[in-house]
């Protein structure tokens, strides 16, 4: 724990300037986008289901700026994966890691119910402008036609079109992206062009699962199987009180619980999937399957598919699924590599600065004294949330960083010790450990963040 606060107070206090710019804009951008989404909403549903990923994509991109600009303070990091220095690299590096990003960071966005807080407001906002307009129309003595307007997501046609619009145009870019003409900046744009086709996709499918979610959780809910539990729990626990306590108990520790703990592991995920694949962190390999199991069938009849044929279905597999998957699931095997001790102190400390901010919006509350609500909290609690979260989020992203670095540091040091357990005192160069027994060299490749980048990028050229 002493190292590990070492390290997020070196990070915080080298970086915290350029955190808070990054911070501070992609709250900026984030308000306006989604002020601008509603006024174009209330004139178009289309245009404002278009531009309300890009709210959500801004905060990814402050996200992923400032995860890279602590990149630099991460000397367990820079083991495995030295830092770009040229320019297009940079860039490179910055897209495959907003690109990898979406995925977790909107999944997280949906299932803490930001997505649905931004509809509201797209909304609300939406149709202050058209009564606004209406009022006008009304004065002015004109028609005001309301039709094709705002259109709340949910599963309905509009919504499953443009998905279904955006997901073919990120399948095209990656499977033809390669043979863009290279003209000074085609690829740059058709970049920018697939980042968004990414994001609108993965948004409107995570909100599509939650409304899905909702739509059957209602259903439970009304079922009479969910009378009859209740009833049986009523019953229960009014012969035996303790009992009822006990039910309490439980119901309580795995809602909080879930919240404390998968809230700081969504964001180590993420933190993962931006600066790459963990060291060695391979996926198990399925062995021992039984002779005339279905698995073993179904290995059986692909395996009956013509060459060409199952060549084509892996790349098609390997860039829709694998591809999006693959450095989320290397994110979580690091965390489970990196022992309990170290995540429950991150754990910890995650939620020490969530209770800080708390007692920050409660200390600026207090400072303010009191106010009328509808003149004055009504306005000024925005700005209050809004000012606290931006000095804080640069705190939690340090805190962040830093669990990833000593937990990278932490594998190389077992490779290393492996090493030299093994072949005798290892000589590091780069991203190769290098033991020597007997005059032989024996090298081992630590699969750090460079070499999974780079193989990201062959993906998306090659699909």
């Amino acid at each position: 724990m002493p190292s590990l606060l070492s390290r997020i107070a070196r990070l915080w206090l080298a970086r915290w300037p350029a955190l808070l710019a990054w911070m501070l804009a992609g709250t900026l951008a984030h308000f306006l986008v989604l002020k601008l989404a509603a006024w174009v909403g209330a004139r178009t549903a289309v245009g404002g289901i278009l531009l309300l990923p890009v709210a959500a994509l801004a905060l990814l991109v402050a996200y992923v700026a400032m995860f890279l600009v602590l990149r630099d303070g991460m000397p367990g990091l820079r083991t495995v994966s030295p830092l770009p220095t040229d320019g297009a690299e940079r860039r490179s590096a910055f897209l495959d890691s907003l690109l990898g990003g979406i995925l977790p960071f909107v999944a997280f966005y949906a299932a803490w119910g930001f997505i649905r807080q931004d509809v509201i407001s797209y909304t609300n906002d939406a149709f202050g402008w058209q009564i606004a307009w209406g009022l006008r129309a009304a004065v002015e003595g004109t028609a005001y036609d309301r039709s094709g307007t705002i259109s709340d997501l949910g599963i309905n046609p509009l919504t499953i079109g443009l998905l279904a619009i955006a997901f073919a145009g990120r399948w095209a870019y990656k499977r033809f992206g390669a043979r863009l003409p290279r003209r000074a900046g085609t690829a740059r744009v058709a970049s920018v062009i697939a980042v968004y086709l990414e994001a609108l996709w993965v948004y409107l499918a995570a909100y599509l699962v939650t409304d899905l979610v909702a739509v059957v959780t209602g259903w439970v809910q009304t079922r009479q199987g969910t009378a009859w539990l209740a009833d049986l729990r009523g019953g229960m626990t009014g012969w035996l009180t303790p009992l009822g306590y006990a039910w309490d108990a439980v119901g309580l520790v795995l809602t909080e619980a879930g919240g404390i703990v998968l809230l700081p592991l969504a964001w180590l995920t993420i933190a993962g999937v931006v600066y790459g694949q963990a060291v060695k962190a391979a996926a198990p390999q399925l062995s021992g399957v039984r002779e005339g199991s279905r698995l073993a069938r179904a290995r059986a009849r692909y395996a009956a598919i013509p060459g060409r044929a199952r060549r084509r279905i892996s790349d098609y597999w390997e860039s829709l699924v694998v591809g999006r998957f693959r450095p989320v699931w290397a994110a979580i095997v690091l965390m489970w590599r990196a022992g309990p001790l170290l995540i429950a102190g991150y754990v910890l400390l995650f939620v020490l600065v969530g209770f800080g901010q708390q007692w920050l919006l409660v200390a600026g509350s207090r400072a303010f004294g009191p106010h009328e609500l509808p003149s004055f909290w009504v306005p000024a609690s925005f700005a209050l949330v809004t000012v606290v979260t931006v000095l804080v989020e640069p705190v939690r992203m340090s805190v962040i960083a830093a669990t990833y670095d000593a937990t990278v540091a932490r594998l190389v040091r077992r490779e290393d010790a492996a090493a030299s357990a093994a072949h005798g005192e290892p000589e590091v160069r780069g991203d190769l450990v290098v033991g020597r027994v007997a005059g032989e060299d024996h090298g081992e490749v630590l699969r750090g963040v460079s070499g999974e980048q780079h193989e990201r990028r062959e993906v998306e050229r090659g699909a």
